[in-house]
């Protein structure tokens, strides 16, 4: 299963229009994840707005611009939409990119495998050690994954 439950036909048009209108970031890449068992991401920010996809609980996304209570953002494949701040979270989490992803006992390749992630896998991010990131699984397990195979933080 995937973290983005369901996508409509506004995506293709936001992912459009909004290229053209975003704001460029002029400093670091700011992220948040998805707080709440499911969250609506919105054509505009309003709870008038259209339903553009749902998000499941911390799912990663990159913070676009803000607007009062609302965070525009984006996903891993680049689509744009708006989200209600209360429903986010500054708690660290990636989404496995890869096919498959070893969870090793260590930082680094010699380490040994302890469970494999799956594409689409959420995973909370607990510590970083040059380019790997130390995780916990939905189901408790920790392990340490090359953060180039997922995208957050």
């Amino acid at each position: 299963m995937t973290g983005r439950l369901r996508r409509g036909g506004i995506a293709a048009l936001l992912l459009t229009g909004a290229l053209a209108s975003a704001p460029t970031l002029a400093h670091a890449q700011e992220f948040l994840s998805i707080k709440g068992k499911t969250v609506n991401i919105r054509a505009k920010p309003s709870t008038q707005s259209e339903i553009a996809w749902e998000l499941i609980n911390g799912y990663p996304v990159e913070v676009i611009a803000k607007q009062d209570d609302w965070v525009k953002v984006k996903d891993f494949e680049g689509a744009l939409g708006w989200v209600h701040k209360p429903l986010t979270s500054t708690e660290p989490h990636f989404l496995v990119k890869a096919d498959t992803v070893n969870l090793r006992s260590g930082p680094g390749t010699s380490h040994s495998v302890v469970t494999k992630l799956k594409k689409y896998d959420i995973v909370k991010t607990i510590q970083k050690q040059d380019e790997w990131a130390k995780v916990q699984t939905s189901e408790g397990q920790e392990g340490w994954m090359l953060e180039k195979l997922g995208w957050g933080w």
